[in-house]
């Protein structure tokens, strides 16, 4: 409706006469219809279509003073609610080919909504490609365009005309709208097509980081194909990155996985937060609360006394595997900048099982310091692979970066 007032403001203007329109009319016809346009600038589409009526019932009129009056009648119904009658006139005057160009795309664009509101959708689609034709871009007429299509159950089509406006935005190096992106997310979501989706939300919270939006693609992540159990803890951490942790069970869950990946003090400080925000430590569970916390401190401890000797070890291992680990683990520990020179050994060393995830990891540990994020970034743009690594590693460097 929003749109409709704007439109019929823009409407009201080329339909107002202007005094050599009026003196081209018999004052019998002139004279209402400028009172109409007066009415009609002060908002009262009633009435201004009660003194349009005065003209038309004049009779033995000219071809003009008919386009005038259907044009302003036009404008009149639509600003009164009258949209049936609305559609009447603006189709007649369309018809009349006394219109601009200009006037042309506002009357065709105020005929496709004037038909969607009376249900009558095939009209109103036929009015959308016709002022489409005549250069009418709207944000309104796209997403009204939208609405017909989804009616229609045409979904394909919806994600064919978003995807163009998000590539043809892309290649024109400006942000893709967040309008297309969100239908276009909706209609692959409708066709069933989860990858096509999740690439979308990627897009969506790359250029609008909001949180729902980030809950959407996260929600949805681990159910890609391929994607691999091990980058569990991984989906906890871009969770509580961009504000989406906050239940009793994901911080229960976020810290057990840390704990069993061999990082407590990560498993401590998501139970200390826990407890901070009031999710652990009250209800019918808090006992088992208190007993993860004292494991996590427990492990915590352990893990410090015994990490140089760890770090020795691993250095003497054949492959770089054990690097890495204890690399990560040095990062969990606050200690990222030896973290990182420990998993890039690793890499170095080679005879890797999964070298993908060191340059994850790695570039994760980048990324825990300003000095070198930057580098963070471009060493997680070269993670591949298809098991969920390299989801990971880019919305880690989007969630990290922001």
């Amino acid at each position: 409706m929003k749109h409709l007032r704007a439109l019929t403001v823009a409407l009201v203007a080329a339909g107002c006469l202007s005094l050599a329109q009026a003196q081209s009319v018999r004052p019998e016809i002139g004279k209402p219809l400028q009172q109409a346009g007066e009415l009609l600038r002060a908002g009262k589409g009633r009435e201004a279509l009660a003194k349009v009526r005065e003209a038309e019932a004049v009779g033995g009129k000219s071809a003009h003073e008919q386009f005038l009056v259907d044009r302003m009648k036009g404008s009149a119904a639509q600003r009164a609610g009258d949209n049936a009658t609305a559609a009447q006139a603006f189709e007649a005057a369309f018809a009349s080919g006394k219109l601009s160009g200009a006037e042309q795309a506002q009357v065709a664009e105020s005929l496709a909504f004037a038909y969607s509101q009376t249900g009558n959708n095939a009209k109103a689609q036929q009015w959308v490609s016709k002022a489409q034709s005549l250069g009418a871009n709207s944000a309104s007429l796209k997403q009204l365009q939208s609405y017909l299509q989804s009616q229609s159950g045409d979904y394909g089509a919806i994600a064919k005309d978003a995807a163009a406006a998000v590539s043809a935005a892309e290649q024109a190096g400006r942000r893709p709208d967040e309008g297309d992106l969100l239908r276009l997310a909706d209609a692959y979501q409708r066709l069933n097509n989860g990858g096509a989706q999740i690439a979308t939300l990627e897009k969506l919270v790359a250029h609008y980081p909001k949180r729902d939006y980030w809950a959407a693609l996260l929600g949805r992540l681990p159910r890609k194909a391929g994607f691999s159990d091990r980058f569990a803890l991984d989906v906890m951490r871009l969770k509580l990155a961009t504000g989406n942790l906050s239940k009793t069970d994901e911080y229960m869950e976020m810290a057990q996985l840390a704990l069993q990946a061999g990082y407590p003090a990560e498993g401590k400080a998501i139970v200390d937060k826990g407890f901070a925000a009031g999710a652990l430590g009250t209800g019918a569970e808090a006992e088992r609360h208190k007993r993860l916390q004292a494991l996590a401190v427990k492990q915590d401890g352990e893990v410090r006394a015994g990490l140089d000797k760890e770090i020795a070890a691993a250095k003497a291992e054949r492959t770089g595997d054990a690097l890495v680990q204890v690399g990560t683990v040095a990062v969990s520990l606050g200690q990222a900048e030896q973290g990182a020179d420990l998993i890039q050994q690793g890499i170095t060393k080679g005879g890797l099982k999964r070298p993908e995830d060191a340059k994850l990891r790695l570039g994760q540990a980048l990324m825990q310091s300003p000095k070198t994020r930057a580098k963070g970034v471009q060493v997680l743009r070269t993670v591949q692979g298809t098991d969920g690594a390299a989801d990971v590693a880019r919305l880690s460097a989007v969630a990290l970066g922001q």
